[in-house]
């Protein structure tokens, strides 16, 4: 059975200096943390801060081949977690026609906020557990007034004010996420 989920932190787990993204039920309060690379958790909080770019990023180019194509983003579907790897399917709709694309739940996520799809997980992969998250640096210097924790047990979640993340995100220099060296 899936249950449907929306994003409800991102942060940098401290003990694995990971990002991570921390879904939760939408009508519960049991949650799915997946641990996520810094480039894709960098395109989910630039969205959620609302900056726009000049050139579509790619997760702008992948909503804008769909529409090209008039296909749309039906929902996201993340149904198991195989060795600690999260898979997720894209289900998308062509006139009567419906197609499953396996794509990696962050792409997934990123996709799915701008095109405000819904996002589904497995019901057996949500749990109540502790979740310590934290912005740290991770390719990236960390923002030191944007903190964001989870304390799960508390059933309380502190998030980040999205104006400072934004601010924050502007003032980034291209330089400050460093070089990719294959």
């Amino acid at each position: 059975m899936l249950v449907e989920v929306e994003v409800q932190s991102l942060g940098m787990d401290q003990s694995t200096k990971s990002p991570v993204v921390v879904l939760r039920e939408k009508d519960g309060d049991r949650v799915l943390p997946i641990w996520i690379g810094a480039a894709e958790a960098s395109a989910i909080a630039m969205h959620m801060a609302g900056v726009a770019f000049p050139r579509p990023l790619t997760h702008d180019l992948i909503v804008s081949l769909l529409d090209a194509m008039s296909v749309g983003l039906e929902r996201v579907e993340i149904p198991r977690v195989d060795e600690g790897t999260y898979h997720a399917e894209l289900v998308l709709r062509r006139g009567d026609e419906t197609l499953r694309v396996d794509a990696r739940p962050s792409d997934s996520i990123a996709v799915a906020l701008r095109t405000r799809s819904a996002i589904f997980a497995a019901d057996d992969l949500l749990r109540r557990l502790d979740l310590d998250v934290d912005e740290s640096e991770q390719g990236m210097p960390a923002p030191p007034d944007l903190v964001s924790e989870v304390d799960l047990t508390s059933g309380g979640v502190d998030a980040p004010p999205v104006e400072d993340l934004e601010s924050y995100l502007r003032k980034l220099d291209p330089e400050d996420f460093g070089r990719f060296t294959p």
